[in-house]
């Protein structure tokens, strides 16, 4: 009689063991604007984000395109939702929620068929999870989401916005657009110059993110950051 009960409990187990991993499937999807930038960054947080929740990641997807295109001309948007259609996934893990687009209605119809498929959206730097144990969309979540996706999108007009204010501005004062002929600089003397920039792409940050941490112009780390790889190993 105890051993028929071992081997119940050890069925018992082992089910629990196998539903458990079965349950903790998980893409982790990480998008960057242009070639100029990293996913490295995304990839490690998110790496170690998985681990510590026991999910097992069965595939990284990585983009590099704006984060304003449709769904349709997204080719990691559609190998995520094939991956969702198929059962390979039942949980999503975003670095935050502009990975998934700047495009509100896109965003929304991204999380409508994910959760038809029974996939969780995990965003990291906010631990936002969309789905709850039970499998219902959690509400709060969904609202949270829904306005970060909004604002997301109002940056971005925003800084359109500024910047083609600011160039007009420029040429309406009459100033000349662009660097001085005869300015350009000794590649070591730029890379002196921006020690920390340089610092800051060798750690991983994107040119965004190192632009914004440094206080220098974007152009200005795309210039370090192609001084630094032409640099002789």
């Amino acid at each position: 009689m105890k051993k028929i009960r071992y081997y119940e409990y050890k069925f018992v187990y082992l089910n629990t063991l196998l539903l458990t991993i079965t349950m903790n499937r998980a893409a982790l999807l990480v998008r960057i604007s242009t070639a100029d930038q990293s996913y490295d960054r995304q990839i490690s947080q998110l790496t170690e984000f998985a681990e510590s929740r026991n999910l097992t990641v069965v595939e990284t997807i990585a983009e590099t395109i704006s984060g304003a295109k449709k769904n349709e001309d997204r080719k990691g948007i559609q190998r995520l939702l094939e991956l969702a259609q198929t059962g390979k996934i039942n949980k999503l893990l975003v670095h935050d929620v502009t990975r998934l687009g700047r495009i509100t209605s896109q965003v929304l119809t991204t999380l409508e068929t994910l959760h038809h498929h029974r996939v969780s959206v995990i965003v990291m730097n906010y631990n936002l999870e969309t789905l709850n144990k039970d499998g219902s969309v959690n509400p709060m979540t969904q609202f949270l989401i829904t306005i970060l996706t909004d604002l997301g999108r109002m940056e971005r007009i925003t800084l359109i916005e500024r910047v083609k204010s600011g160039l007009q501005e420029a040429r309406r004062k009459g100033k000349v657009l662009g660097r001085p002929k005869n300015s350009t600089k000794a590649p070591s003397k730029v890379l002196s110059e921006y020690k920390q920039v340089v610092k800051y792409l060798n750690d991983g940050y994107t040119i965004r993110e190192t632009a914004k941490l440094c206080d220098v112009g974007i152009s200005t780390v795309q210039r370090v950051k192609k001084l630094v790889e032409e640099q002789p190993a």
